[in-house]
């Protein structure tokens, strides 16, 4: 991520969402030096209980080492492996596919829908042979992938339906949280992140039963305590610092939820009479806004103005997976993916982060009004 200064409008800024917590998370550290216990202790079992209660599931989620982490012990729980096919869009960030590739399974890639960018269930329904074994499900930029319609594809053919809740922690379907509609939900606690750790971090939502299975692959496929039992794991446990940190920031992260809700409608509120096309918001999702990304025809010309105005943005993202050939290497393309192609020359992500001050807010609005009203 590149640096912010006082005069910058952050794309994001880590540093001050933490700063609220200053003296909260030095004595959690302080907390877990003092216990003795480093992995697998009390703060991470708190947080893996607290995050399923949210989540209204039976049980505890699991934690892992990261997002990555987690969408590949997914995989493993629901038993995807070499020649197994996953669908999943092309345009989503490149995890959400290293994480296929990484159990040996091949991607589908298929195209996603125009106003949310999140997988088109049509295409989905399309792509499926008789090697799918599984859908990816990414809730692209804070808003829910419509799994109203993926539910009824996956249990047609049989498919293991995955969440990729990495950008849409906070975010619901129905009054359903996200990480609770599938058969498996992967959780990332990158910094950005709307419930961001101080590194790295993730967490698996899900059954009982397959989370038994989660629970022993993060510890290389161990039974506990016998070291029985032994399964194809690896070593991938949240660890107890950072589940003391997440455990600081859990209680806020409802409100500040809300306040990018409000960033948000601020934005569109302001911008609702310019060229561009603004973030949606489907009936029955609650967008949990993770990014604010809207499309325009003048993206470059755009994004070089602010930039020159000191406003950083982002490219979310500015290659689909398919073209990447690190990712792509033996995976299928279904359909023409010209929704995703489209996307790809018009997105730009706008600054958006909990801290924001309402003259850094009025800063963004105005530049690109001028921008678009030829005031530059």
């Amino acid at each position: 991520m590149d640096a912010v200064t006082e005069s910058t409008v952050g794309l994001a800024d880590p540093r001050r969402d933490l700063a609220r917590f200053e003296d909260q998370l030095v004595e959690a550290a302080r907390r877990v030096i003092a216990s003795g216990f480093y992995i697998n202790g009390t703060e991470v079992r708190f947080f893996e209980e607290t995050m399923g209660r949210a989540l209204g599931l039976e049980s505890p989620v699991v934690g892992v080492g990261s997002g990555t982490d987690a969408l590949i012990m997914a995989l493993l729980a629901a038993g995807i492996g070499s020649g197994d096919e996953v669908i999943v869009p092309s345009h989503t960030a490149g995890p959400s596919v290293a994480a296929i590739r990484a159990v040996l399974a091949t991607p589908v890639f298929v195209d996603v829908e125009a106003d949310t960018a999140c997988v088109d269930p049509d295409c989905v329904a399309q792509a499926v042979s008789p090697r799918t074994k599984a859908i990816l499900a990414v809730h692209l930029y804070g808003h829910p992938a419509d799994m109203d319609r993926l539910k009824p594809i996956a249990k047609r053919h049989d498919l293991v339906l995955i969440e990729d809740c990495a950008q849409a922690q906070g975010a619901l379907l129905h009054d359903r949280p996200v990480g609770s509609i599938g058969d498996l939900g992967c959780f990332s606690f990158y910094p950005t992140k709307n419930l961001g750790a101080i590194g790295d971090g993730g967490a698996v939502s899900g059954s009982k039963e397959r989370l038994k299975i989660v629970r022993k692959l993060r510890t290389y496929g161990w039974s506990e305590p016998q070291y029985s039992d032994l399964a194809l794991g690896r070593c991938s446990r949240l660890d107890e610092i950072q589940a003391a940190f997440l455990n600081v920031k859990f209680s806020t992260l409802d409100t500040d939820v809300k306040s990018r809700r409000r960033i948000a409608e601020i934005y569109k509120n302001r911008l609702s009479d310019l060229p561009i096309e603004l973030p949606v918001e489907r009936p029955g999702a609650y967008h949990a806004y993770h990014l604010f990304v809207v499309k325009t025809a003048s993206r470059d010309p755009l994004r070089e103005y602010l930039s020159r105005a000191g406003i950083m943005t982002g490219l979310h993202y500015p290659f689909p997976v398919h073209v990447q050939p690190g990712l792509s290497q033996g995976a299928r393309t279904a359909g023409s993916l010209v929704v995703t192609l489209d996307l790809q020359a018009k997105i730009l992500s706008l600054p958006l982060f909990v801290t924001m001050t309402d003259a850094e807010i009025e800063r963004v609005v105005t530049s690109v009004q001028d921008f678009f009203r030829g005031r530059h």
